[in-house]
């Protein structure tokens, strides 16, 4: 027989140490068990000049570090990874596995970033802190929008359902994604191949055929000396067009970061023929599945609102959202405002003024969600389709006007040899 130490938590989440006088470890899990405990870590209790080691802590791997903090500040943790870790947690926790178990058991068998972070978040709640105090120190991995959410359901004792909601949210939100990254997949293909065999073309063949005309003395035309001069510009002078494009980015990035000039370039984007409704559709699904997500689980209207502006992805849309929310607070309806910026559509506005009136507005933003999923869904299918065409033409002209510059001075040389005999 020996004397194990043990700490084990109980159905609450509640902390308890103690000791056992038994054979083996698992002896103590079993009877800890029993009693409706479950083990965290058991130690065979040892003489002060025992060698160390000896303890077995069930939560298995090493106690994390402080500079565990660090690592999740930096980030790490990919969407899809939080959307399987939250669909995991719900599940666990609706058949009655208390919280900081839940996350002990998610963290076994999870790896690198993730793993500190669930291990993070099972110490943050041991230590006394909500769940959702927890998740606010991760804000790389879990945004305002998970934060809040959880929020409510830890307030109206539906964790399980928030989630779930949360799961589903996040899923449909990738879906779309995913949808506009396949569609965008051939079409980037097509162009990278395309661009390589130009490059090839003007850097590699010209130049052996602008070697010929020099040396036959032909006079060159305008079309082939522009592309002599571009041809030149790609070979000897790339740099030059790596800095511009380096410059344009670079500026492009630091306009974005201030707010005036933000706006400036999001209003443009708006009104663009062909991309500002497909623009304008996207910005729309993702505030409708946001803010009707939080409604739906118990977030109040305005720090629903306040949230849902920043998953527009648009600093005009944002800014109308913002007076939506001064306004509701002043006692107006959500429909009444968006309905005067005139930047969501009819429809949409219509059909939450009939969710407001139902007292269904989450379901109805739901609904709303779904329907401009499907828009851009068709909409991005339409465009790409369209753009293989264009890309067809437009390679095909480039290559033309290659083809033609390079063979109007053999013409021309071929005409003075005729002339001559």
């Amino acid at each position: 027989m020996a004397v194990f130490n043990y700490v084990a938590i109980d159905k609450d989440g509640k902390e308890t140490k103690g000791k056992l006088e038994v054979n083996s470890n698992d002896e103590v899990v079993t009877q800890l068990r029993q009693k409706g405990l479950y083990p965290v870590s058991v130690s065979e209790e040892k003489s002060k000049t025992s060698a160390p080691g000896t303890s077995k802590d069930l939560r298995e791997g090493p106690a994390p570090a402080k500079e565990s903090l660090l690592n999740l500040s930096l980030g790490g943790v990919s969407p899809k990874q939080v959307t399987i870790f939250t669909r995991q947690l719900a599940t666990l926790i609706g058949s009655g596995l208390p919280l900081v178990r839940a996350l002990y058991v998610l963290e076994r068998q999870e790896k690198g970033i993730l793993k500190t972070t669930i291990r993070g978040l099972a110490e943050q709640v041991e230590g006394g802190s909500s769940f959702s105090e927890a998740l606010s120190k991760f804000p790389k991995a879990f945004p305002p929008l998970y934060v809040n959410t959880v929020k409510a359901g830890e307030t109206g004792g539906v964790l399980e359902l928030v989630l779930t909601r949360l799961a589903e949210f996040a899923e449909k939100s990738q879906k779309l994604n995913g949808r506009i990254k396949a569609a965008l997949i051939y079409p980037a293909l097509v162009l990278t191949l395309a661009l390589s065999v130009l490059f090839f073309l003007i850097t590699f063949i010209v130049p052996k055929f602008m070697m010929i005309f020099k040396e036959m003395k032909v006079a060159l035309p305008p079309p082939t000396r522009v592309l002599l001069f571009i041809s030149s510009l790609m070979r000897d002078r790339w740099f030059i067009g790596l800095g511009i494009i380096i410059a344009v980015v670079v500026t492009y990035v630091v306009l974005l970061r201030v707010s005036s000039t933000r706006y400036v370039i999001d209003r443009i984007k708006l009104e663009l023929p062909v991309m500002g409704p497909l623009i304008r559709r996207i910005a729309i699904a993702r505030f409708a599945r946001t803010l009707g997500t939080l409604l739906s689980s118990g977030v109040p209207i305005l720090q629903s609102l306040m949230v849902a502006k920043d998953t527009t992805g648009n600093e005009v849309m944002a800014r109308s959202i913002i007076h939506v929310h001064d306004s509701v607070r002043e006692g107006e309806t959500v429909a009444k405002p968006l309905l005067k910026a005139g930047l969501f559509p009819a429809m949409a506005v219509n059909m939450i003024s009939v969710g407001e009136e139902t007292g269904a507005l989450d379901q109805m933003l739901l609904k709303i969600a779904d329907v401009y999923d499907e828009e851009v869904d068709v909409t991005v299918t339409g465009l790409m389709s369209l753009l293989e065409p264009f890309l067809i033409i437009g390679m095909g002209m480039i290559v033309g006007f290659i083809v033609v510059s390079m063979f109007m001075p053999l013409f021309g040389l071929i005409t003075a040899l005729g002339g001559n005999n």
